[in-house]
């Protein structure tokens, strides 16, 4: 099996070129602590930097580098001052500013470098303490590449053991915490400890500037890897106290790629085993006083969602209906209401949305979001303001009543994760009289119907009961009673079918044979009866000239249905007989996958020719 060691190229570039690194300025680092979150598909780093300058020079920035292959992935970067005590938390949460730079003469190559500006010079023999988090997506790598269903996912994680860092290291160490305490292999380095599910590297002393020590851990982690390929959240205000989000997921399974056949019975009887890698539900913390929930996907809404929630949150239980192994996709949307006041404000003749940005689903991966803002109509002087960079632009959409359409603010941020599910704010003004324009349309609307139904009472527009084109109408509703009556016929024999279904499904749970076999006499006598209720509106169709265009299809239609019974009944023979000789689950499916084929492909024509029936 072959390995990818990409960090392994890159950090032996560092053995040619460390010797040849010149000193960037008098900045030491005393401490380096780091610690490496690995427990789900994002990679969290955080680092606290004890920094001191040595110099006689005043430092107003400190650089921050990462390796290329992992700054392709970096999603997130913040570097906040710790001005407490070991790993006390920073007096203040506010990220300092900092800028991609071109990598100095002197530096490595395949290396990206940040520069982070201080809010004051450090002076000489100062010192400060800096907290970073870097957070990375895409960079585990599922090793093996492609798994069966039963069995669990490895991900291979690479890195360097030393922090690789332009200044030299006075005292260095690492920690890498790991879902669970199964792990397949890690580097056994220099001072290496493992305590159950954390794997310690350190402390280092004296490391020179961009030292590197390879690193590599293979492990099981078998959290949800939910990936939206895009995600578009349509925000849309309404000044009548409501603010309407909409969300479009395409979502995939980003972790290994599940190879083989799929068995749902394995699944349903030992879920943890026979689908380990899967998940099955994702859990969504909308705000609070969240209303009118939905939940759909392209076939309609999914009943299988919990909602629960109180005065400080609204949690909605997301459950697809299969579940998702890797490389498989699923879309679906959610939909929900907020109150106006929650996050509408207003400050020096404007008004401004106070709202976030990000995805309420816990730890999912967004490769494209888009944000949509839907102002109202007339809304003007339109200025977002976001926390991070994104690419903006501007829309128009047309709603019920709408004149010049309503403007819409087009956010679009790529790579991003929870992180960024921060606060954003769209600034705006608006006309309270303009709020007047769509009442009036409606009043308007219904004074003009109210005259025309008083004009249509008064008209005569009677037609002769003895003209043609009347007995012509009344012999086509006859018709269309008689298909209706067909229609209805036939409906409930796709019902019938169902619970022929159903007692399939009750035998392969409790194995109870004879009650499986008293659901099919039944289900014989009943199909019986309504065969019989068929002749009397067939024969009405076939009597009368007006259903000459239709009679053929309601005619294919019974033939279609009268052999899938026949399927049904084979089907149904076959899985009891195999029941009654004790066969197992994978010989009934092979038995009876030749009948399923045929009925699913029956039930949907005559799904088609019920809808073409309705239709004419």
């Amino acid at each position: 099996m072959k390995m990818k060691l990409n960090l392994f190229s890159f950090l032996f570039t560092f053995t040619i070129l460390s010797s040849h690194v010149l000193s960037i300025s008098d900045l030491i680092l005393t401490k380096v602590d780091r610690r490496i979150d690995l427990s789900t598909q994002i990679v969290r780093t955080t680092t606290t930097l004890k920094v001191e300058n040595a110099g006689s020079d005043i430092v107003s920035e400190i650089l921050l580098s990462f390796p290329e292959n992992h700054a392709i992935h970096l999603a997130y970067l913040s570097a906040t001052l710790n001005e407490g005590r070991g790993k006390a938390k920073p007096s203040s949460g506010v990220s300092l500013p900092y800028d991609e730079v071109v990598s100095p003469k002197d530096f490595p190559n395949s290396l990206k470098v940040y520069s982070v500006t201080l809010p004051k010079g450090l002076g000489k023999g100062d010192s400060l303490t800096l907290d970073v988090l870097a957070v990375f997506t895409h960079i585990l790598q599922p090793f093996p590449e492609k798994i069966t269903q039963a069995d669990i996912q490895l991900l291979l994680f690479q890195e360097s053991a030393h922090y690789l860092t332009p200044y030299p290291v006075k005292v260095q160490s690492l920690t890498v915490k790991l879902p669970d305490a199964r792990i397949e292999s890690y580097s056994k380095l220099e001072n290496t400890k493992l305590q159950g599910s954390e794997l310690k590297y350190g402390p280092y002393q004296n490391i020179p500037p961009f030292a590197y020590l390879p690193m590599v851990i293979h492990f099981e982690n078998n959290q949800p890897f939910a990936v939206a390929k895009e995600l578009v959240r349509e925000i849309e205000i309404s000044h009548w106290g409501n603010v309407q989000i909409t969300e479009h997921y395409n979502l995939v399974h980003g972790g290994a790629e599940s190879k083989g056949e799929f068995s749902r019975l394995d699944y349903q009887a030992r879920p943890y085993v026979r689908g380990a890698s899967a998940f099955r539900r994702l859990v969504a913390k909308l705000p609070p006083r969240a209303h009118s929930v939905y939940y759909r996907d392209e076939i309609g809404n999914i009943s299988t969602s919990n909602l629960w929630g109180d005065s400080k949150k609204t949690q909605l239980e997301i459950e697809p209906r299969y579940p998702i192994f890797g490389g498989w996709k699923i879309a679906f949307t959610i939909g929900y209401g907020l109150p106006l006041q929650d996050f509408l404000f207003g400050i020096d003749g404007k008004r401004f949305l106070n709202i976030s940005f990000g995805s309420p689903i816990n730890e999912l991966v967004i490769d494209t979001l888009i944000v949509k803002v839907v102002l109202p109509e007339g809304s003007k002087d339109i200025s977002p303001s976001v926390p991070f960079p994104v690419k903006q632009r501007h829309e128009t959409k047309f709603s019920h009543l709408d004149i010049a359409g309503r403007p819409v603010v087009v956010l679009e941020k790529n790579n991003a994760v929870p992180e960024h599910n921060e606060h954003f704010q769209v600034y705006y003004k608006f006309n309270r009289l303009s709020m007047l324009r769509e009442p009036l349309m409606l009043i308007f609307g219904f004074f003009f119907l109210f005259v025309a139904s008083i004009v249509y009472m008064h008209a005569d527009l009677s037609i002769s009961k003895t003209s043609a084109s009347y007995l012509a109408k009344i012999q086509w509703e006859e018709v269309q009673a008689t298909i209706h009556q067909v229609h209805t016929i036939i409906s409930r024999c796709l019902t019938t079918h169902d619970k022929l279904e159903a007692s399939l499904r009750d035998l392969s749970r409790t194995g109870d044979i004879q009650a499986c076999k008293a659901t099919r006499k039944s289900v014989d006598s009943s199909l019986k009866e309504l065969t019989k209720e068929l002749k009397s509106p067939v024969t009405f169709l076939q009597s009368s000239p007006q259903a000459t265009q239709i009679l053929p299809k309601v005619e294919e239609v019974i033939a279609k249905e009268r052999d899938l019974q026949e399927r049904l009944m084979a089907k149904h023979s076959t899985v009891v007989d195999c029941y009654e000789k004790k066969l197992g689950g994978r010989e009934i499916e092979n038995r009876v996958a030749s009948h399923q084929q045929k009925i699913t492909a029956l039930r949907q024509e005559i799904d088609d020719l019920m809808d073409l029936i309705d239709e004419i």
